[in-house]
């Protein structure tokens, strides 16, 4: 347990220093770095958060009494009181209805990302409502959106739509099933001061994204992010999602009604996933997966990111 200790103390001091100059308050600590140890650490301002991993589970090693060293090892070598630690053991379940909610413990807080702040919840749901794998694709966007009609779509909390508005986006469309999610996503651009009585530029719509998109007239929007669920049957939309088998329809539906030149920014976090280029209708697409990893993420297959041209 001593080596995972001095790993964290060596990380934490290399990448909190690197985090404070980019006014970053939640960052990746650990990233799996010791095989014997499968898990990560974020910090989320003065509180950590630890993911053990299902697939990694080896149940001769990861007892009771495994964790509870993990986590004295944790405080101790990170300097934080145990009720300031979050643990969730992350079962991979197919089919798991995303917006199932795990507790009530209403563990909110503020963190800052890049001079933006957004809400995250370390313990009421699957995920915190910011997966900081795609701090550098937020940053992409921010950087190209000026000017732009702005589209979000499974758009979760909606951090993309907050910086896109921070990029100067004319107007934004940000949609997703949940209605949690979506007044979420209200209090980030509220929190950010872009919603104001008298704004009318930003919108949101609780409607599953494939009926959605076929809805839209074509060049509706110049920039539109995509980040589908790998798999999803959520009874609130038509049919069931499989983002491998789909992915070609949705991309597809998705460069029809950009305007010409627009820009589709696509992602998915599932690690099989091959994109079927030779059926987009698109003649420029990259594949950005290694600029959007950011640096506290050790692990780059993380996600795979595409930016395709309309």
């Amino acid at each position: 347990m001593e080596d995972f200790k001095n790993r964290l103390l060596k990380l934490e001091k290399h990448i909190g220093k690197w985090a404070r100059r980019q006014g970053i308050t939640c960052y990746r600590i650990y990233d799996k770095d010791i095989p014997e140890y499968p898990l990560s650490v974020d910090r989320y301002q003065d509180y950590l958060y630890i993911s053990l991993y299902e697939k990694n589970y080896n149940e001769e090693i990861i007892t009771d009494e495994w964790v509870a060293q993990i986590l004295e090892a944790t405080a101790s070598a990170l300097q934080t009181a145990p009720e300031k630690i979050v643990l969730r053991a992350r079962k991979q379940q197919k089919g798991l209805e995303q917006y199932e909610k795990v507790d009530s413990a209403g563990n909110r807080m503020v963190v800052m990302e890049d001079g933006l702040q957004f809400i995250v919840n370390l313990t009421d749901y699957l995920d915190t409502g910011l997966f900081l794998d795609h701090r550098n694709t937020r940053k992409m966007v921010r950087g190209m959106s000026d000017n732009a009609r702005f589209l979000n779509l499974f758009a979760y909390t909606g951090s993309f739509t907050v910086y896109a508005a921070a990029g100067g986006a004319t107007n934004t469309t940000t949609v997703d099933l949940s209605n949690t999610y979506l007044e979420w996503a209200k209090e980030n651009m509220t929190l950010n001061g872009f919603i104001r009585s008298e704004t009318k530029a930003h919108h949101f719509v609780r409607t599953d994204v494939v009926t959605y998109l076929q809805r839209l007239k074509s060049g509706s929007f110049d920039m539109i992010v995509m980040d589908p669920p790998t798999f999803s049957n959520s009874k609130r939309m038509s049919g069931v999602l499989d983002i491998q088998r789909d992915h070609v329809d949705l991309i597809n539906s998705a460069l029809r009604v950009l305007s010409p030149g627009g820009t589709l920014i696509f992602s998915t976090n599932y690690r099989g996933f091959k994109l079927n280029e030779a059926d987009i209708k698109s003649e420029n697409i990259k594949n950005i997966s290694t600029q959007s990893v950011p640096d506290d993420f050790r692990n780059k297959k993380i996600h795979q990111c595409f930016v395709m041209v309309g």
